[in-house]
Order: structure tokens, then C-alpha cells, then sequence
């Protein structure tokens, strides 16, 4: 029997159904809106893809979840850049667990949405996603601002939230694509290994043989002879070069001179500034309203010996040259990856002596902190203490009374240094007349030890250990080297350390341990919206020490002048007043301001 006209044609549903006098654009449009509508998601019915398939929902979900909470503040403000950088890591990381999560609930379950519900679903995170997303970055805006407003940063802040969301889609969407062509290729080298053994003996060698590739490609191939080779080279030619209006200096008090038994070429870059850009006695004199001695200056760069017992020898030799043991104060500084030394660390206690002083340092890599982190966290302690070993025990030899008193600095990795100099708290005192440390970085053994055992109730970013009798640790020195009546035996130990200094708190433990700096009470420039979160606040904490430097001192891993105070401290000089504090502050900021820009650490 003929069929009727149209009994086979596809069944049009009523709100889609061709009317006569439509226009015939407007009726391909809502032919093709009620097709995304039933299906507004890609699926080509290929299950064998897997770097094209498209996103998993409950994995966007968790995705978007972890966005979220990288727009939590942390310790320092961070740029719209970084913060775009930061989101997409989180986000990948969360698409990552979504991913494994949706995985497993399919390998336990056999039961799967139906497609309705699945379109439905994605209809509403496509709906829901843009205004939370716009929400999300106002309140992230919002709490960057109070952070701003609490480490005295201009209120105005510009929050780009459209290049933050790209930034982050682009960052998560290439780390999705790099995971998923991985698992492209664990998936194919499976199938190739099953030609030759039973399947679960293919699983696990194509999982093995994959984790070691991604491992040791990643570390020895695209990390050490890719970036840290790149690293190497820059610093290495920055480490020949010399600073713009750095001049070799001719006074016989100075390392590099014609004098000196270090030539200027082998100081290294760092180590040309730091005698080329010395105070002479006549500059003291004018400061201070008395005469003055120029300081002496000595700096041993890396390229001037092959081990570091010879270069302390030589360290030795040059005080000896330039009679550093008969000034007043003689000061081992502990040096940054790169060989710097902070100026205004120096030139405070030189301008409190009047010049009557000797710093001696040596540089043990050219490399910035970050790489020397990595690569010579070791040969900074054992450069370090082979220096201070041997000018102790050529310091030991002069006449107790007479002898100058041997103080200790370090900034930064400096810290890490110096400490790992010595053998604890006890042999720090024991051998030295006091020290100032600055910004030490977690894993700086002393530092460790004495925020372990510091006093009940005191906080980690102020701890006070044993009643502050040696110790003291301070942000704001004006008030916190000073505790109740509690008396300060000499030698004393000053460490300056922000709450806000994301080089003291950064640590791997933070990936999946709560850190003691975030409770109660919070530091005095943490803002209280902070919070920890397992894996992302290691990312915000790893982005915070690049961005560090974009607060003013005291805030972030910027110190300022506050030396000034230490050294005030750890060895008051004689007829010096708090008006002298106040002045030289004001002369040290001026003569050293801080470099503009959110990185941009002076190494």
C-alpha cells in the first residue's frame, strides 16, 4: 500500500516547526539553537579519541571550582598577569582530580545520565559560568585591594578581569593538551607492548616507562639543559659585565684595586659593585659631623680560586693587606646566589662606625637565587663557613682586647649561608659578637630551630625564643626588639622577617600541610581573607616571591632601612643618637630607592 505524503519525514518538535512567514534566517536560527539546545555539547561517537574529546563536565566543574580559589589573596598583591598564570595552573590541576574523579565513578557504575540530563547540565554551567566568573573576579579585585591598603600601597588597582579569565583558559587548556597527548601516547605504547606480553604486564610497563620519561625529560631535559643551561649562560655573561657608572676603585682599602690581591676582572659583577661603589671617609665625615676612615672592603669573586679553602685563604690574606684586624668592627656577609650584597646592610654599619670597619664576603656562584636554590644550595653553606672558618681563626689570634668585634649579615640565601656556618644557635654566639639576618628562607637551619622552640603563645612570624635574652626577631624594630623588661645580654641576634615575606614561608609543605603563619593571629599584614587550600596556596606562595619585591619595606621581601635599627641593636655605636637613626634612614632610602616593578630583585 502507497504511503502518504510525509508519514516518514523527521517529526519536527511545535516551538521549531517552519512558519509561512518567517523570515527564512531567522527560522535557521532557531532550527539550530533547538539542536544546541538538545545537544550543546561535541561528540563525534569516536571513543578513541583522547587529545580532541571534549572537556569532561564534572571535571570543568572542579575546574572552575579551583579558579575560584586561585583568586584567594595571599601574602603579597600580585598583577592581573600573574594572577592569569595562577588560575590556569589551578584550574588544570583541577580539571585533573574532576578528570580521575569522573574516571573512577564510571569504572565503579555502570549507570550513565541520560542524554537529556547531560544537555541540560551543560546548559546550565554555560549560563551560570560567565556571570560567576564576573562575580568571582570582583570580590578577587576587592580582596587585593584590602591587601593593597594594608602594606600602604596605592588604593587604584587595575584588575583586568578579561585578560585574567584568557590567560587562564589558555594556560589550563595547553596543560589539559599536554596531559592529554601523555596519555595519547601511554595509550598507544600499551597497545604496542601487549604485542609481546599479557595486557595488565602492558598497563603497568607503559605507566612506568611514561612516568619516567615525563620525570626525567622534564628535569634533566627541558629543566637543567633547558632552562637552568639558559639561566647559566645569562648570568654568566652578566657576571663579566659591569654596572653602568661602576669604576675600578684605586684605594688600597678595596679589593679590585691596583693594590689588591684580587684582580677587578676575577670580582665578578657583583663584586664590582660592591667595591666600586664604596663610601669614602670623606662622605662618613660629612654625614656624621666627625672625621671618618674610609672602610675597608673586601670580596672574593668566584672566578679568583678553584676551591673554597683557597678562596678563604685569600679572603685572609686580602684583610690582612688591608689591615681590616686592627678597625673596630670586622663583618663576614653572607652573599645571594649571585654574589650581591645588600648596599644598605653595608653602608649602615659603616656610616654608625664611622668607617672604622671591615666587611669581607665571598662569592661561592653567579647564578640567581632561584637556580642556586636548586643547584648550589650546598656550596653556599660550605663557602660560607670555609670564609668564616678561617677569618675566626686568624680573628682568634689578635689580642682579645684589642681585636675587633666580628659580627655576622646575610640576606636572603645569605641567611641560609651564614647559618649553615655554624652549629647551632649556641656556637653562633659563641664565636661571633652578634649577627643581623634578613629575610632567611624556610630551611635556614638556625632560623628553623629557633622558631621550633620558640615561646608559648608567641607567634611564628614573631616568635620570641627564650625570653629574648640573644635572639629577637622584628618587622617594625622601633617596637619589636623591644620586650617588656626583658634583659638583652649581649651577643645579640637580630633577624628582620615580614609576615608578609613570602621567601620565609615558602616551603613544598605547603602543597599539602596548613602552615602555622596562617593562624590566629595573622601577621599585622596578612589581610584576614587569606586561607589555605591543598596545592594552590603553593602556587600562590611559589608566584608571591616573584612579585615580592613590588611592596614597600617593611612589607613583602623588601627591608628597606630597617638595618639601620638592627645594627643599632647588635652593636650600638658610641655617641650615636635616635635623631642619627632617623637621619641615616632617611639618606639610606634616598641613596638606595627601591627598583619599580613587581620583580626585579636586585641581583
Amino acid at each position: 500500500m502507497p504511503q502518504s505524503a510525509g508519514e516518514n519525514s523527521p517529526t519536527l518538535r511545535p516551538d521549531t516547526a517552519p512558519n509561512q512567514d518567517e523570515r527564512p534566517w531567522l527560522a535557521a536560527a532557531r532550527r539550530h539553537g533547538a539542536a544546541f539546545a538538545d545537544k550543546p555539547y561535541w561528540d563525534p561517537g569516536i571513543p578513541a579519541l583522547v587529545v580532541r574529546r571534549w572537556p569532561d563536565l564534572t571535571a570543568c566543574l572542579v575546574a572552575l571550582f579551583f579558579f575560584w580559589l586561585s583568586l584567594t589573596p595571599s601574602l603579597v598583591p600580585r598583577p592581573w598577569y600573574f594572577q592569569g598564570v595562577i588560575g590556569g595552573i589551578t584550574a588544570a590541576i583541577g580539571y585533573g582530580i574532576g578528570a580521575t574523579l569522573s574516571g573512577l565513578f564510571r569504572l565503579t557504575f555502570s549507570r550513565r545520565p541520560s542524554q537529556e540530563m547531560r544537555a541540560r547540565s551543560w546548559l546550565a554551567l554555560y549560563v551560570i559560568t560567565p556571570p560567576l566568573v564576573i562575580l568571582l573576579l570582583s570580590q578577587s579585585a576587592d580582596m587585593q585591594r584590602e591587601l593593597r591598603r594594608l602594606q600602604e600601597l596605592p588604593p587604584t588597582l587595575t584588575w583586568h578581569s578579561l585578560m585574567i579569565t584568557l590567560i587562564a583558559l589558555g594556560v589550563a587548556a595547553l596543560l589539559v593538551v599536554i596531559a592529554r597527548t601523555i596519555r595519547l601516547g601511554t595509550r598507544q605504547l600499551t597497545r604496542l607492548l601487549h604485542r609481546f606480553v599479557p595486557w595488565p604486564v602492558a598497563v603497568a610497563l607503559a605507566l612506568s616507562l611514561t612516568s619516567i620519561v615525563v620525570v626525567f625529560g622534564t628535569r634533566d631535559v627541558v629543566f637543567e639543559r633547558g632552562v637552568l643551561s639558559i639561566a647559566d649562560r645569562v648570568a654568566a655573561a652578566k657576571d663579566r659585565s659591569t654596572d653602568e657608572g661602576v669604576l675600578r676603585p684605586f684605594s688600597p682599602l678595596l679589593s679590585g684595586s691596583p693594590d689588591s690581591l684580587v684582580s677587578w676582572e676575577d670580582l665578578g659583577n657583583k663584586g664590582r659593585s660592591f667595591t666600586g661603589g664604596a663610601l669614602s671617609g670623606d662622605e662618613i665625615a660629612r654625614f656624621n659631623g666627625r672625621p671618618a676612615q674610609t672602610p675597608i672592603r673586601v670580596y672574593v669573586g668566584r672566578a679568583a680560586y678553584d676551591d673554597y679553602a683557597q678562596g678563604a685563604r685569600l679572603a685572609v690574606r686580602e684583610l690582612e693587606r688591608t689591615g681590616a684586624f686592627d678597625r673596630s668592627v670586622l663583618a663576614i656577609s653572607g652573599t645571594t646566589g649571585t654574589g650581591w650584597i645588600n648596599p644598605t646592610t653595608v653602608e649602615a654599619l659603616e656610616f654608625m662606625n664611622s668607617g672604622d670597619t671591615a666587611v669581607v664576603t665571598m662569592q661561592y656562584s653567579y647564578l640567581p637565587s632561584w637556580a642556586s636554590f636548586v643547584v648550589d644550595r650546598e656550596e653556599a653553606g660550605n663557602a660560607t663557613r670555609a670564609l668564616v672558618d678561617a677569618v675566626h681563626e686568624r680573628w682568634s689570634r689578635e689580642p682579645a682586647d684589642t681585636r675587633p668585634k666580628l659580627v655576622v649579615s646575610g640576606e636572603s640565601m645569605g641567611v641560609q649561608a651564614v647559618e649553615a656556618s655554624f652549629d647551632g644557635i649556641e656556637d653562633l654566639l659563641d664565636r661571633t659578637d652578634g649577627a643581623l639576618l634578613i629575610g632567611p628562607p624556610d630551611g635556614s637551619p638556625i632560623h628553623g630551630a629557633l622558631t621550633e622552640d620558640r615561646d608559648p603563645g608567641s607567634p611564628v612570624w614573631r616568635p620570641v625564643y627564650r625570653d629574648g635574652e640573644h635572639v629577637r626577631f622584628a618587622q617594625f624594630p622601633e617596637s619589636d626588639l623591644s620586650i617588656g623588661d626583658a634583659t638583652w645580654a649581649e651577643p645579640r641576634v637580630v633577624y628582620l622577617q615580614n609576615a608578609s615575606d613570602p621567601v620565609v614561608w615558602w616551603t613544598p609543605h605547603l602543597m599539602f600541610q596548613r602552615p602555622e603563619w596562617l593562624r590566629q593571629p595573622l601577621g599585622p599584614d596578612v589581610t584576614g581573607a587569606i586561607d589555605w587550600f591543598p596545592l594552590v596556596t603553593f602556587w600562590q606562595t611559589t608566584v608571591d616571591m616573584a612579585v615580592s619585591y613590588g611592596a614597600p619595606a617593611p612589607h613583602g621581601h623588601r627591608y628597606g632601612s630597617n638595618p639601620v635599627d638592627a645594627w643599632e641593636a647588635v652593636i650600638p655605636p658610641p655617641d650615636w643618637a635616635p635623631q642619627d637613626t632617623r637621619r641615616l634612614k632617611t639618606l639610606l632610602e634616598l641613596r638606595h630607592p627601591p627598583r619599580s616593578g613587581w620583580a626585579g630583585k636586585p641581583e
